[in-house]
């Protein structure tokens, strides 16, 4: 492709409101634009990325036996409302009515439509398993678009689903598509994580693993083992039960007066404690019953836990009033001692270290001390119910907790039959007994996962693309295009190269060399070649820009030379 004729208007500055280098930089060198908030137009070079990236993901997918196939953006309404989802899921969906008043809603994700097709036409086991996927633009309203295609609203995805008859059968398509994703974002050059996270909206019950992409700009929070594979979301990270029990203090529960203290940080400060010696009293709403959690004053209770805990979606902070209807208290002041027996309470396993604790006596301005959890309290049981914190142990026993910040790229779960006994998708088995259909959701933003790549590969000039992805294989440079050596020789390598199969962005360009240089770095194709003053010789400068090593090469051994630049046998 000639530059002279190619679409990728470049920017010297940083534009305003980008504040991160992948937007910066997609912006900078023209791949794409900004149409309206969190909605950008691909530009012909950010195109070619996306193509790059999509190749590789139905490469793989094929391999792992997935058939492409295209959805509808546009969904109906009663799909949404058949599995539950339409008032569920949140101001995020965009809604909308067509000319006869009827319910529309542009899809963030496809499992309605999927789960509607398939019922229609998979009735027997004999046409299981089957694994459907798409590469397609998706819509999420978002409130406030973000950091370039890493928080947009309208983005590229590609979304798999799986159907099995057991649920041996969606262990296999699982761990099928698992390894998938593992060998995409590998070809994509990306230092990621596999990590343990919750269904969220999309919802489901067993496995189901987020790809992380390490990076500072990432808004999630990995949390890993510094001495072996663990790794998981903040929001699920477990920990194990490694506390003993203590023995009880000598002195007896007493009653303190604590006006206004209401915070674990006011209750150490006031009473010059350590706030492991705290107990802090959460009340929640599970599946409209009081649960009281427990947990010491230098940890944070984890509402997904507390949920997952009682195998319910419907978890809930008590407001004010249920409190002080339950508990006849304000929040601040809530404790285990003497609880009524409606409440059910639960402790974290740490609070079983606890010997001589502080906590809430259900009395406005009171707290207990010398609080023993074993002699005092009634706790049903102790479980994994906080956050991880860095230097905890990690769950498999294996080395200490870690945190890094993360982007995700892939989400795999394992739906289970959430999606097809809400819409009625069933098979008959062998013996002629209706089954609901065992689902998987498996999805990877395209979108995203081209930022995260830039994430991971600049450099102060501009991109650093892996040879993988890079839209280009070669940048060709005439320095001076009023030399007629230069301009003869590079219009000779760009023919030859082309016929050798490589991909050439060639600037031919009447542009000064310092120009072409800097554009070249900003594009950051993996090898650059200028044909400068040394043309009449048939000599040019190579430069691989991985590393920034440059070498003078003849051009009969321009050939030899790339082949081993790019690895080729």
């Amino acid at each position: 492709m000639r530059q002279q004729l190619y679409f990728s208007p470049t920017l010297r500055d940083i534009p305003q409101g980008a504040d991160i280098p992948s937007h910066q930089l997609m912006l900078r060198a023209g791949l794409l634009r900004q149409t309206a908030s969190g909605i950008y137009s691909y530009l012909p070079l950010g195109r070619k990325v996306l193509r790059k990236v999509e190749q590789i993901i139905r490469e793989e997918m094929d391999k792992a036996g997935g058939q492409e196939m295209l959805m509808p953006a546009i969904q109906p309404a009663e799909l949404w409302e058949e599995s539950g989802r339409f008032d569920d899921y949140g101001p995020e969906l965009m809604r909308l009515n067509d000319r006869n008043d009827r319910k529309f809603a542009l899809g963030p994700t496809h499992e309605e439509v999927i789960t509607d097709l398939v019922r229609d036409e998979i009735n027997s086991y004999k046409k299981l398993p089957m694994n459907l996927y798409q590469i397609q633009t998706k819509y999420r309203d978002e409130r406030r678009p973000r950091f370039g295609v890493l928080r947009s609203r309208e983005f590229i995805m590609k979304d798999a689903y799986s159907f099995d008859s057991d649920q041996e059968s969606l262990s296999n398509s699982y761990d099928s598509m698992y390894e998938a994703y593992t060998n995409i974002f590998k070809r994509c050059g990306l230092d990621f994580r596999a990590v343990q996270a919750d269904a969220g909206a999309i919802g489901g019950k067993g496995g189901t693993h987020e790809f992380m992409v390490l990076s500072d700009v990432g808004e999630d929070t990995i949390a890993y083992s510094d001495g072996s594979d663990y790794a998981a979301n903040l929001e699920i990270a477990a920990l194990p039960d490694i506390y003993e029990k203590s023995e009880p203090p000598k002195n007896q529960i007493e009653l303190l007066d604590t006006p206004g203290m209401k915070t674990i940080e006011e209750l150490t400060n006031g009473l010059e404690e350590y706030n492991e010696n705290l107990l802090k009293s959460v009340l929640f709403v599970v599946d409209e019953n009081p649960v009281l959690i427990i947990c010491r004053g230098d940890h944070d209770i984890n509402e997904i836990k507390v949920g997952n805990a009682f195998d319910s979606e419907n978890v809930r902070l008590a407001d004010d009033d249920y409190i002080t209807r339950i508990l006849g208290t304000e929040a601040g002041f809530i404790g285990p001692v003497d609880i009524s027996e409606d409440v059910t309470v639960m402790a974290d396993y740490a609070v079983k270290s606890v010997a001589s604790g502080i906590c809430g006596a259900n009395q406005p301005n009171k707290h207990f001390k010398n609080v023993h959890p074993d002699r005092d309290l009634q706790i049903e049981r102790y479980g994994d119910f906080r956050f991880v914190q860095e230097g905890d142990a990690a769950p498999d026993g294996i080395g200490t907790i870690q945190f890094a910040k993360g982007i995700e790229v892939g989400h795999v779960f394992k739906l289970g039959t959430k999606y097809s006994e809400a819409m009625g998708a069933v098979y008959l088995d062998e013996n002629g007994r209706s089954n609901p259909i065992m689902m998987g959701c498996y999805g990877i933003g395209v979108s995203r996962t081209l930022a995260a790549i830039i994430e991971q590969h600049h450099d102060e000039n501009g991109l650093v693309w892996p040879k993988s992805v890079a839209p280009f294989d070669l940048h060709l440079l005439v320095l001076n295009p009023k030399q007629e050596d230069q301009l003869n020789l590079s219009e000779t390598l760009y023919e030859s190269l082309k016929q050798a199969g490589y991909d050439v962005l060639y600037d031919d360009r009447k542009e000064r060399a310092g120009v072409k240089f800097k554009d070249a770095d900003l594009f950051g194709l993996p090898v650059r070649i200028a044909c400068g003053k040394k043309a009449p010789e048939g000599i040019v400068e190579v430069k691989a820009r991985q590393n920034g090593e440059m070498e003078e090469v003849h051009v009969d051994n321009l050939s030899t030379y790339l082949s081993s630049l790019f690895n080729e046998r």
